[in-house]
């Protein structure tokens, strides 16, 4: 006798598209250099003081242009307004719309008090923007108790937006390999991998090479912590104990393009993690093996979560494309970092000292 056999396939677009890639990286980077700018600028240890001035240029960077590629996402503006016109609040995506703003006013408010002595030495040098300096300096005070209290409510926006941005991810149980506790910290992990990336790619644009081996020590840390993610959720894959892991594995299995993936993510943290143990002087290239790997992370995550079926048997493979929501807008976000970054370092110096 035979049984007939329904398959159900249905192709559908990628709802998340790389401009949420885009968005999650920077933001990540940014909270993460945040928190890399504490040793330095808060808290005056010597070894962080040059460190903790490029972080900080850093989350500035990545901080301010993040948001573009969320609204870029969003594709009207309407769609954010209407997080604070019709808030909801059972949804983790909501309460992000309220973490962002805090975290990027306390991180203008932060960075700000932390280079008004810098602003006023650089007025009273003259100059054609001396009044501009002069207003922003705004006496030009070092304010260590203003700077802690501003590091705090920034350190808190940060901690929420590490939080929110894992959260809403995991809570989509329709996607298998998104629905895992262990995301978030995937997520934030390879976060301070990326910012610790940003800052050594920025003090080897300066030539800071003395910072390399405190910088590659911690990242040597956080490329274990991700190895060891990483094996967590593979075993939890294989030995059945945790659903999602296991229908996500199950989905893989078989796809040269996911082996593909899992090599070359698996290959770039292991080098990177080579190189930071054994190249403690190299800056340039730790830096931008774990500023990819951090990227690439949130890439598999997004799209290739999303080829993943929900329901049915087919896949939805997403391929790139020569347009605004794709490869351009990919280029595009690249180039407004490096706008932002000359902006910065147009105005201020950035070197080891306020006052260079």
């Amino acid at each position: 006798m035979n049984h007939p056999v329904e398959i159900l396939g249905f192709a559908r677009e990628a709802a998340w598209l790389p401009w949420a890639v885009q968005y999650f990286f920077l933001i990540g980077i940014s909270t993460a250099a945040f928190f890399l700018s504490l040793p330095g600028l808060v808290w005056r240890l010597p070894a962080w003081q040059g460190i903790g001035r490029r972080a900080l240029l850093a989350a500035l960077v990545c901080g301010l242009t993040a948001p573009v590629a969320l609204l870029a996402d969003l594709h009207q503006p309407g769609r954010f307004l209407n997080f604070y016109l019709h808030p909801n609040l059972g949804s983790w995506m909501a309460w992000g719309s309220f973490f962002i703003p805090l975290y990027l006013i306390g991180l203008l408010l932060y960075a700000w008090l932390c280079l008004r002595p810098q602003l006023a030495a650089l007025a009273e040098r003259g100059g054609q923007l001396s009044a501009v300096y002069r207003r922003l300096a705004y006496g030009g005070h070092d304010s260590p108790g203003a700077i802690r209290a501003a590091a705090a409510v920034a350190a808190l926006g940060a901690l929420l937006i590490l939080l929110y941005t894992g959260m809403e991810v995991m809570v989509v149980e329709a996607r298998p390999l998104w629905h895992t506790s262990l995301l978030p910290l995937l997520f934030a992990v390879s976060a301070v991998s990326g910012g610790l990336g940003m800052v050594g790619l920025f003090e080897a644009l300066i030539g800071r090479g003395a910072a390399a081996p405190l910088l590659n020590r911690w990242q040597e840390r956080s490329q274990w912590l991700t190895l060891g993610l990483l094996a967590a959720w593979l075993l939890l894959a294989v030995s059945g104990l945790a659903a999602s892991p296991a229908d996500a594995l199950a989905a893989m299995r078989g796809s040269l393009g996911w082996l593909l993936s899992a090599a070359w993510l698996l290959g770039t943290t292991a080098l990177t993690l080579w190189l930071a143990h054994n190249r403690r002087d190299s800056l340039l290239w730790p830096a931008l093996l774990a500023l990819h790997g951090a990227w690439l992370v949130r890439w598999m995550v997004f799209m290739g979560g999303q080829n993943i079926p929900k329901m049915g048997a087919s896949t939805h493979i997403y391929a790139l494309s020569l347009s605004p929501d794709s490869v351009l807008g990919i280029v595009g976000m690249a180039g407004l970092c490096l706008t932002v970054y000359i902006i910065l370092t147009s105005i201020i110096p950035w070197g080891d000292r306020a006052e260079a």
